[in-house]
């Protein structure tokens, strides 16, 4: 599925590529077709008429190769039914002249359609080339080391021509240690872009200028607030005046609502704890030498984007952060992911069996996994970030 991964894969590139046929081979098969039904057509009874198979060696070429190659192969299967024509009753009978035209008819069809899948996949390679450049400036990939720590991180797109989407991820070094930030957007894919972009930008720019944990969490959360209120009243003023909204998107009623659910960590390079405020996102797992215990937050925050509704006092909890411990931070993307049979993904099962692992192969151990318990498409955005404290 056309979904980014963030991860360094352990496996070698070249194992992950699958098997696809040749394609001088099937065109290969093509000609052969046309030889051999032009063959033992001309070697039939009179009664036997094979020429209109013919039509199977263009629309075999349409499936893997390009409209002219399409073309070509079309005019030689009307080439192999007019030797056999030729070889038999002649090309003026009534039989071979529908046989010409319907042969005809189909192979302008076959190479119609391919020109149009053509054109389909020139601007799919366009969105997704789009798509690659906003990945690589609005979802930086996460440095595998950053001071004392090791960072690996996978991202995964609900939409299949979307590289990234609602669910965000960023690291920043301060003069005293490293702050992170996770987060997920209401919503998913493309429509959820702008405010995973607003917020990044937000926190990349002010992470290292506020002291303390609970200021910038004030701050994200009125620069959210700020750009919602700013989208959702131009977006009234436009149905003021008849425009209309647009998109789903721009909806004042659906801007509204809108809200991120994050998590902010600082983790000091001098102490071995980390310090977390956690606004309406999933919990962290800390997996260490004991096991594994979810970091919940005796007093979560809100959403960013809702801190308007009520006064919001933001307050940072503390938990061990021992050398050699890790941490396991997600989207609701991943625990919410369900199967044919409606069932949850058990993540927290999952991680117990392979905490031991590095990172980077944690990653991917859990990016397969997912995949394969929803069945290779996810219904929501979903990222993962792996945050150990190397040894001193």
């Amino acid at each position: 599925m056309p979904l980014r991964q963030r991860d360094r894969d352990p496996r070698p590139r070249a194992r992950r590529r699958s098997w696809r046929p040749d394609r001088r081979v099937l065109t290969a098969l093509s000609l052969a077709l046309i030889v051999l039904i032009t063959v033992i057509d001309i070697l039939s009874p009179p009664q036997i008429h094979l020429g209109p198979l013919l039509i199977i060696a263009p629309a075999l070429t349409a499936s893997y190769a390009g409209a002219r190659a399409t073309a070509g192969v079309a005019l030689l299967a009307l080439a192999g039914l007019t030797v056999i024509g030729l070889a038999r009753d002649g090309l003026t009978t009534a039989n071979h002249e529908t046989q010409l035209v319907a042969q005809l008819a189909a192979s302008i069809l076959i190479v119609g359609v391919r020109v149009l899948r053509d054109r389909h996949e020139r601007e799919l390679a366009r969105v997704r080339s789009v798509s690659e450049a906003a990945q690589q400036v609005l979802l930086r990939p996460l440095p595998d080391r950053i001071g004392s720590l090791h960072l690996a991180s996978v991202y995964l797109a609900a939409e299949a021509e979307a590289q990234v989407g609602g669910d965000l991820y960023a690291a920043a070094r301060t003069a005293t240690g490293t702050r992170l930030l996770v987060g997920d957007v209401r919503g998913k894919g493309l429509a959820s872009l702008g405010d995973a972009a607003l917020l990044l930008g937000a926190f990349r720019a002010a992470a290292h200028l506020h002291a303390d944990l609970p200021g910038l969490a004030a701050y994200l959360d009125g620069s959210v607030c700020w750009d919602l209120a700013q989208l959702v009243d131009q977006a009234r003023r436009r149905r003021l005046r008849g425009d209309g909204p647009g998109d789903e998107d721009a909806d004042p009623d659906d801007r509204a609502e809108s809200f991120i659910t994050a998590v902010l960590l600082d983790i000091p390079d001098d102490d071995p704890v980390v310090r977390l405020i956690d606004c309406g996102h999933p919990p962290p797992l800390l997996l260490h030498a004991d096991g594994l215990s979810p970091l919940i937050a005796r007093h979560a925050a809100p959403p960013l984007g809702l801190g308007e509704l009520a006064p919001t006092s933001y307050e940072v909890e503390t938990f061990p952060f021992e050398p050699g411990d890790r941490l396991l931070i997600y989207t609701d993307g991943v625990i919410e992911a369900r199967d044919a049979r409606k069932r949850f993904y058990p993540l927290t099962e999952r991680v117990a069996a392979w905490q031991s692992d590095r990172p980077s192969v944690l990653l991917h151990r859990l990016r397969r996994d997912l995949l394969a318990h929803v069945g290779g498409r996810l219904d929501d955005d979903a990222a993962m970030v792996v945050v150990e404290r190397l040894p001193d």
